[in-house]
């Protein structure tokens, strides 16, 4: 084996292969010859690339490793890890990105000689991008219209920006620094694999591509802000009347809300902070792969609460996803810093510290956008802060999200909003409340969008919500800044009691009794209609018979025979929503949205006709898409089963998979979860005559189903409105 080879572990074998971690398992213990493991442990040993990749193919299960796959096993079995491996990556990108003429020379060049001038090479562009590092290791931040910076008068580099003012440069390193041609040099392989793949997706996809897996395989590692949060994040920054030129995130993390704000019409300057080293690196490739080159950038590494690197900065915006629950903040260091003006936070009280970081980094009339938990709109602790903040007009709204919107996946994260006060500006008398946290009413014909977890958020729905209550609140003639059980600009001075408690929940009537006594009297009427077409459908009384004894088939064997195809859902990406397990346990819409950034497998589209079933869980189920449906993404968990119409009828297949028999004979209770393989399903040889007499039953078994879901939704509907109103005296007794 090649010092230095690739190592592959055994889910990357089956990544390779297209097959589950229980096949490699298997071929190690059937195959004698199989590449023995040369790193890892016991429980997890590794395998070298080539080795693995030769078996594969003298065993005809493998034609060739695609290139992207091939880039991320090496990018997995980096010697030195995946993040200096990705960081390497990203210089090389940047590097391909602005000046593509000189790869191919210097890729032509032997392996030592190639790391050697490829540092030089990086080194270059780096600075361009980033600004050159100072004698003491420092970054100088290029400015935004490519003039050259100049030192102040206390030594610092600064530069001009937007309105004449001075912008400091960072007091922390340059986030990305050059690697030396001996670092660079067992990445050389990967870097010319590299090169190849970007010159067919492009620098940019590329880069997203092997940082998305890199965050899939380390889930617990990073704490990731979802692309629908961070693309309404930076809606609600843009929707101002100003343009927003400067931008600032003081906890970067990978960068998402940032990479949001970075439109076609990017902003003049974006400015980063991150604790983490290997984040900030990551975060400023990211942007500069991403980003316009007349946009300015400046990343920097340093505790951002107690090591501020843009002391000086003010800024047209701030978006920021603080860590939560600190305790080890800074309280004890940081008593009289300036940034507490509107109170010195408790040591519990780590957010209002980030709120009051965000607001001393604004221009005046500059917007800031925070995520926040629940807690820190009603904890008893931080009542005057909030309070100041109120009267001061400093905070605007407070947003109560779905449960799902962003880890902690299992609590409703809360949106503040805030406006740096100006010295000529009145604050003002209102603060908008939002809630998103519960659907309004179920939607016509029973396809309601479901929330309350991180694969079901309709994150369309919620951003309309938010963004339409966000700018009739902010309208001078405010048309319609109330939306019922969603949305209520509610005066300051009914906040300020002992409380000053700001939760979304407690100020706004609840969606079910939003309307009054007359939403009551719809959702009754509703119900009626609802019940009596249930009424309707109820299937007639059934005709006994003797047991069946078809010649029975799987859906293996019709797999194989071509009278169907099997897709399995995936993780790919692109704009369009999502079709969850949820959804088809529930008949409800696609509820599910693709992320914009991360692995760009494409997604399986389905069409009229499909068949789909969970494949966790141990119920039974299945779902025939219909044309309201197709074009949905395939959700994870989920596999489709595409007859082919000549040879089958899709609600008799339908029928015969949901069968309570037919799913235990073909699940696996091996794990902690029942787990259906769907290919063991089994289905009796009919002609298609026959198959559709059975499916014209089981299409209306499915359509009185879906009549019981939704009474049962209005019913529920009814009854805690009912509840509501004769508790709150809007409903009375009779």
């Amino acid at each position: 084996m090649p010092e230095n080879s690739t190592e592959v572990t055994a889910a990357g074998i089956a990544r390779l292969a297209g097959v589950g971690r229980a096949a490699v398992s298997n071929w190690r213990r059937r195959h004698a010859d199989f590449p023995k493991p040369v790193g890892g442990t016991e429980t997890s040993p590794s395998f070298a690339l080539p080795e693995v990749e030769q078996w594969l193919r003298d065993q005809g299960k493998l034609a060739e490793v695609p290139l992207r796959e091939r880039v991320w096993q090496q990018v997995a079995g980096h010697p030195a890890g995946a993040v200096p491996a990705l960081v390497h990556t990203g210089c090389a990108l940047l590097l391909l990105r602005t000046s593509p003429k000189t790869w191919p020379e210097i890729a032509a060049a032997p392996d030592e000689r190639m790391a050697d001038v490829l540092s030089l090479a990086l080194d270059k562009a780096l600075t361009a991008r980033f600004g050159p590092a100072t004698e003491d290791g420092r970054a100088v931040p290029a400015a935004e219209d490519g003039r050259a910076v100049h030192a102040a008068e206390d030594g610092r580099a600064v530069h001009a920006a937007e309105g004449g003012r001075t912008v400091h440069a960072a007091e922390g390193g340059r986030a990305v620094h050059t690697p030396s041609g001996t670092e660079l040099l067992p990445s050389v392989p990967l870097l010319r694999a590299v090169a190849e793949l970007a010159a067919g997706t492009g620098t940019g996809e590329t880069f997203e591509f092997l940082l998305g897996r890199q965050l899939d395989a380390n889930p617990r590692q990073y704490t990731l802000t979802p692309p629908g949060l961070a693309e309404l994040m930076a809606a609600l920054v843009e929707a101002g009347e100003r343009p927003t030129r400067t931008v600032l995130d003081p906890a970067a993390g990978t960068g998402a809300l940032l990479r949001a704000v970075a439109a076609p019409e990017a902003p003049a300057a974006l400015y980063a902070q991150e604790t983490d080293p290997d984040l900030a690196a990551l975060t400023a490739l990211r942007l500069a792969l991403h980003t316009d080159p007349g946009c300015a950038l400046a990343a920097r590494t340093a505790d951002t609460l107690r090591a501020d690197a843009f002391p000086q900065l003010a800024a047209d915006a701030v978006l920021c996803h603080p860590p939560f629950n600190e305790r080890n903040w800074g309280h004890d260091e940081l008593a009289y810093d300036p940034r507490w003006e509107y109170g010195f936070p408790a040591r519990t009280e780590s957010e209002l510290a980030w709120v009051q970081h965000a607001l001393a980094h604004l221009r005046e009339g500059g917007t800031a956008v925070l995520l926040m938990p629940p807690a820190a709109a009603s904890r008893r602790s931080g009542r005057r802060i909030r309070a100041d903040l109120l009267r001061r007009g400093a905070l605007r709204a407070v947003i109560a999200l779905p449960a799902g919107a962003a880890p902690p996946y299992g609590i409703p994260l809360h949106l503040w909003v805030l406006r740096k006060p100006g010295s000529g500006t009145h604050p003002s008398p209102e603060l908008l409340l939002v809630d998103t946290a519960e659907p309004a009413e179920p939607a016509p014909g029973g396809q309601t969008s479901a929330t309350g977890g991180r694969d079901r958020l309709d994150w369309q729905a919620v951003h309309g919500a938010v963004l339409d209550a966000w700018r009739s609140f902010e309208s001078p003639d405010r048309p319609a800044a109330d939306r019922p059980g969603t949305g209520r600009a509610v005066p300051v001075i009914e906040l300020l009691d002992d409380d000053v408690d700001l939760a979304p929940a407690r100020h706004l009537p609840p969606p079910a009794a939003a309307g009054g006594p007359g939403e009551l009297i719809r959702v009754r009427e509703r119900l009626a209609e609802t019940l009596g077409r249930t009424g309707a459908l109820t299937p007639p009384a059934v005709t006994l018979s003797e047991p069946a004894h078809w010649p029975l088939t799987t859906v293996g064997e019709l797999a194989r025979a071509g009278a169907l195809q099997l897709r399995t859902g995936g993780s790919g990406t692109g704009p369009g929503p999502v079709l969850t397990e949820h959804d088809v346990l529930g008949s409800t819409a696609p509820s599910g949205s693709l992320p914009t950034d991360g692995p760009f497998e494409e997604p399986v589209l389905v069409e009229p006709g499909d068949v789909v079933v969970p494949v966790l869980g141990g119920g039974s189920a299945a779902r025939v898409i219909d044309a309201a449906t197709a074009g949905a993404a395939l959700g994870r968990n989920l596999q489709l089963l595409r007859p082919d119409p000549a040879a089958l009828d899709p609600w008799f297949l339908a029928g015969f998979l949901r069968g309570t028999a037919n799913n235990r004979q073909a699940s696996s209770y091996a794990s902690t979860a029942t787990r259906l393989d769907a290919r063991r399903l089994q289905l009796p040889r009919l002609p298609l005559a026959e198959q559709q007499r059975y499916g014209e039953r089981f299409r209306a078994l499915a359509e009185f189903e879906d009549a019981l879901r939704l009474a049962g939704r209005l019913g529920g509907q009814l009854v805690q409105g009912m509840y509501d109103g004769l508790t709150d005296g809007t409903v009375a007794p009779k």
